[in-house]
């Protein structure tokens, strides 16, 4: 199949359900754990990379140990996840005007499925990257460049849509325009400057105002 469909790439934790807080508690007590610590701000700051880089770049080392235990850190914590208003109804809504849905995240697939029990989109959505099925997760462009030749989707009618500065990086990286929105924890001028299209408050107001973005000119 040649690549040339037109799709939307979304980031799942802090974009379309309310993880991030529990991502940064998960792991503060994977690297207590571990005999490791770092400020919650500080780990905050990096959620939305995979373990790979996240590690290293918050203590300067890996920590096996600390990488191993979180799984079981935030497995604690997976009762508490809620999707973000809006956001089924905005997969929904691309989905039924033609365009192809793709979620492209960090997490390993197993979580992914733990959480997206509290949003049920897999009918609507056409293909599902994690990060199992990569080498190297954001801001390496990888998990955007895998879910583009699964989908056989053209770059040039692709957008990503993220919460983190690791999403719009990955998204230029991988040649694709990101829509970035707040809820992750990133503010409007963070986002901005590593080169979002546009910032939205949340999914909600993307979706109030879809026909007025640039998913609007997606639809051909």
């Amino acid at each position: 199949m040649s690549p040339n469909r037109a799709g939307v790439l979304f980031d799942v934790d802090g974009t379309l359900i309310d993880t991030n807080y529990l991502h940064t508690l998960a792991w503060s007590r994977a690297l207590r754990d571990a005999g490791e610590w770092a400020p919650m701000n500080a780990i905050h700051r990096l959620v939305g990379m995979g373990g790979d880089n996240l590690v290293p770049e918050l203590l300067g080392h890996d920590s096996a140990e600390a990488v191993k235990v979180r799984s079981g850190r935030y497995q604690e914590l997976i009762g508490e996840v809620r999707p973000f208003a809006g956001a089924h109804r905005l997969v929904d809504c691309a989905h039924q005007h033609g365009l192809v849905t793709a979620l492209a995240t960090s997490s390993p697939a197993d979580e992914l499925d733990a959480v997206l029990e509290a949003l049920p989109i897999g009918e609507v959505v056409d293909v599902t990257i994690t990060a199992d099925d990569v080498g190297s997760s954001k801001p390496d462009p990888e998990v955007f460049l895998k879910a583009m030749e699964v989908a056989s989707l053209d770059p040039a009618r692709t957008l990503a849509i993220g919460d983190s500065v690791w999403d719009v990086e990955a998204a230029r990286a991988a040649g694709i325009g990101c829509l970035a929105v707040e809820s992750g924890g990133f503010s409007r001028h963070e986002l901005s400057e590593v080169g979002a299209l546009h910032v939205y408050r949340d999914v909600g107001e993307l979706l109030q105002q879809f026909f007025t973005t640039p998913l609007a000119f997606l639809l051909g």
